[in-house]
């Protein structure tokens, strides 16, 4: 869901991608949140992060509390954040619904800093 709120919020603004610690497909229920709002994010995937180098990259996000598996190396990068959310996998689609509008004003905030 960040992914799809950045290159559409970030359009024309930032690059984007998408990485984990293990390569991973878009959840069917986040694909269903996001559309309702008019986000396609069907053919998004997340990459492991070991295929990028993190001096690519002047701001990192992690999600979830992941940062603290983070390689030092994408922890340092000019702009880190590890947003707290709930995971919502496994919940009910208010969850989802949630999650997704806290990802949204997020994003919102962080793209407004970058520019």
């Amino acid at each position: 869901m960040a992914e799809g709120f950045a290159k559409t919020i970030g359009d024309g603004k930032i690059a984007v991608t998408s990485s984990g610690l293990e390569s991973s497909r878009v959840h069917p229920t986040a694909i269903q949140v996001m559309s309702e709002i008019g986000i396609d994010i069907t053919d998004q995937t997340s990459n492991p992060l070991n295929e990028f180098n993190a001096e690519d990259y002047d701001a990192v996000i992690s999600l979830c509390g992941c940062g603290v598996n983070l390689p030092e190396a994408w922890v340092l990068r000019e702009v880190f954040e590890d947003w707290q959310l709930d995971d919502p996998d496994g919940q009910p689609i208010e969850t989802f619904h949630r999650v997704r509008d806290e990802i949204k004003a997020r994003v919102e905030k962080l793209v407004d800093s970058l520019k």
